[in-house]
């Protein structure tokens, strides 16, 4: 994590974030409704469902709609508010805040958020309780960056056998971004953690019913206070140096490197230290994992509940190949460059292979920039195909820590963890 503003400028951010005014017009874009206001976008929309087979498009199928800040996005649901990020944004490293995707849990979201009167809470088992004003936040700690891939648990859900239930997302439920913010472990410091305490639990400003009959009105999620992600750990208000978009959590989100995105936290309002363990329904029953391996199981043995589970935790290794994207013919001869990229939550990309025959032999492709363990590395490979016909490209990854991508899918009842080597169609034609 750099010790580092970057190009942030703290006082233009602060002019640009802060304040009633920025406040009444951040209502005034999104409308006084409670949610964020959904306009239908000029984009030509793919099918509506997919299934019972895997889906067959790179992201989920469905309209394309426009929230504020938002560039058109696919729409999931739109009570939780759950918007895919198209293929395209994903040809550089960073991925631009108006595509960033977006899933909320609950749904009442906020509309506006003054900082005036905005306040972050840290209570519970610790010495020294603190309501922080934002501008205490940002001044009482130093600030640093980090880049890192928020990923939706269930990215690629759609892809599962049988499918399961959930937000059927494509591809594209992830985004990396340059996060700066403040280190949670000093926040934690300054309260001053009692001995016997065993998690930090973390909770925003969404509300509302969530699953009936499972006390799940507030969503609420903790990580163990001896879990080493916890120095690595920032409570961001930036985000590709701007202010977080209201709908990525503005104000502030929690920051979690390498972990899936259900642990960070939008709106971040409070710090729980809790000397229990949380049994919420958002940690005791659901965003749980078969403790197997690649967390995979059966449908038959999830019914015999034999089968134990455990949080879901750190994302697998993943790549893909965005362009080119399979659209369109490709004459013979023509030179093509394939670009994607990679990221794994255990650690930097260390190879990026490719495969022009369905995976029969790789090559080595081209690495570009790394800009950190948890963020996007793009990837880069020339290929010419030198007659016609139907040619399947593969792409799979090896992070620091030696994990490859397997070539086989997984399936639990939570559509999560899925990692397996993406494969795209390409056809190329005779040349004239």
């Amino acid at each position: 994590m750099a010790d580092t503003m970057g190009k942030l400028n703290r006082r233009k951010w602060l002019q640009a974030a802060g304040g009633s005014a920025a406040a009444i017009a951040v209502q005034r874009t999104l409308g006084a409704t409670g949610l964020a206001a959904q306009e239908p976008s000029s984009t030509n929309p793919i099918p509506d469902f997919t299934g019972p087979g895997p889906n067959p498009y790179w992201n989920s199928p469905g309209q394309w709609v426009s929230y504020a800040q938002k560039a058109p996005m696919i729409l999931l649901t739109d009570r939780p508010v759950q918007l895919e990020t198209p293929r395209r944004a994903f040809l550089s490293a960073f991925t631009p805040n108006e595509s960033f995707f977006v899933r909320w849990h609950l749904p009442v979201i906020p509309n506006t958020v003054d900082l005036k009167t905005w306040r972050l809470h840290v209570e519970g088992n610790v010495e020294r309780p603190l309501e922080m004003s934002f501008a205490e936040l940002t001044t009482r700690f130093k600030a640093v960056s980090v880049a890192g891939v928020n990923q939706c648990s269930g990215n690629s859900r759609s892809l599962f056998q049988p499918r399961v239930a959930g937000g059927q997302w494509g591809n594209g439920a992830m985004g990396n971004a340059l996060w700066t913010g403040v280190r949670l472990r000093e926040i934690l410091d300054a309260a001053g953690v009692k001995s016997g305490s065993l998690q930090a639990q973390f909770e925003g400003l969404e509300k509302g019913m969530g699953p009936r009959g499972y006390g799940s009105n507030r969503f609420m999620k903790s990580l163990d206070l001896n879990n080493p992600v916890l120095d690595e750990c920032i409570v961001a208000y930036s985000m590709n140096h701007e202010p977080l978009p209201l709908l990525n959590g503005f104000p502030v989100r929690l920051v979690v490197p390498g972990f899936f995105a259900t642990y960070w936290m939008k709106g971040l309002t409070s710090i729980r230290i809790l000397d229990q363990p949380d049994d919420n329904f958002w940690m005791k029953a659901a965003y749980r994992i078969p403790d197997t391996p690649r967390n995979s199981t059966t449908p038959e043995e999830m019914k015999s509940g034999k089968v134990p589970t455990i949080p879901i935790a750190r994302m697998p290794v993943r790549s893909f190949l965005i362009s080119p994207d399979g659209s369109s013919k490709i004459p013979a001869g023509f030179p093509l460059r394939l670009q994607g990229m990679a990221f794994s939550g255990y650690g930097g990309i260390r190879r990026v292979e490719v495969s022009a025959d369905a995976g029969a032999g790789w090559r080595d492709a081209q690495l570009g920039e790394d800009f950190g363990a948890y963020s996007f590395r793009t990837w880069s490979a020339d290929w010419t195909p030198a007659r016609a016909g139907k040619y399947t490209v593969a792409v799979r990854a090896t992070d620091a820590k030696g994990n490859v991508q397997p070539d086989a899918g997984v399936w639990n009842p939570g559509g999560y963890e899925w990692n397996k080597i993406e494969r795209q169609e390409i056809v190329v034609g005779e040349s004239n």
